[in-house]
């Protein structure tokens, strides 16, 4: 068991939440977690790099001049890539450089990076974190009370946009909600901040 401590606004226990390591899988499966990490990856990378290659650039295919009897070295077409101009010998053409995980296997990598998480102490538990306004000054003295100085992952139970709003002039601050989680972002930040209803929807979540 694992206790969480969770903390109000102000930076102040207010209570133990006990957690499961079993409930997240008992233990880290780095070899997963890394796959996963490494599809996340590459599936940001935009693979639309090109070059030409001899076959796209214009001019004629003829022979410049004859093999022999000129004087000058022996020469091919105009469009080769020894000449300026002409295109490249190994062209790049646009890949598609996205990889894939079974659902499954996404949703145990996502529980190791959480574990990995709790069990490293960066996981931090708030009561509530509600605004009635947008207040980028308020959510970053709730950051400075909680001693989150680094980037952060913070995670709500549903959609906000007054702390999506609070929060995203906040350099290396994301929101997302829980249910959106994956082991890409969360190993991505140094810490993760849940609140209370998001962190316990989640766990009601891995115990049904």
């Amino acid at each position: 068991m694992i206790d969480v401590a969770v903390y109000n606004r102000e930076g102040n226990e207010v209570e133990t939440l006990q957690v499961d390591e079993n409930v997240f899988g008992g233990t880290v499966r780095m070899p997963l977690l890394k796959q996963a990490i490494v599809m996340y990856h590459a599936n940001t990378r935009i693979g639309t790099a090109a070059t030409k290659s001899k076959g796209m650039v214009e001019g004629s295919t003829r022979k410049l001049y004859k093999q022999k009897g000129t004087g000058n070295a022996r020469a091919g077409a105009i469009r080769t890539p020894v000449r300026v101009g002409g295109g490249h010998a190994f062209a790049k053409v646009a890949r598609d450089f996205s990889k894939d995980m079974p659902k499954e296997q996404r949703r145990m990598a996502c529980d190791s990076a959480i574990l990995s998480k709790l069990q490293s102490g960066r996981l931090v538990v708030v009561d509530e974190l509600t605004f009635e306004t947008p207040k980028t000054k308020e959510f970053a003295r709730v950051m400075n009370n909680l001693k989150i100085d680094r980037s952060c992952l913070v995670t709500i139970p549903q959609l906000d946009s007054n702390v999506y709003k609070s929060a995203r002039n906040l350099p290396k601050v994301d929101v997302m909600v829980v249910g959106d989680l994956n082991a890409g972002i969360v190993c991505k930040k140094q810490k993760v901040l849940f609140t209370k209803d998001a962190f316990m929807s989640l766990l009601n979540r891995k115990q049904d």
